[in-house]
């Protein structure tokens, strides 16, 4: 996956929940997000959904 890649390259801890096998973290994606694509990041209640990591990049910016 590009975004856990991108997050391992910038040594960001985070929480992988299994949207695929757990339905309780499916809905709570789709809680977060208003829609059932993977990736999603939430981040103290900022979310970013279906993005690449381009947009990731940017996303990440607002938290230095």
């Amino acid at each position: 996956m590009q975004a856990e890649d991108w997050l391992h390259e910038h040594k960001i801890d985070y929480q992988q929940l299994d949207v695929i096998n757990d339905r309780a973290a499916a809905q709570e994606m789709f809680q977060l997000s208003k829609q059932t694509k993977a990736p999603t990041i939430d981040v103290d209640g900022k979310i970013l959904a279906d993005f690449d990591t381009g947009q990731l990049t940017e996303f990440w910016k607002q938290f230095k």
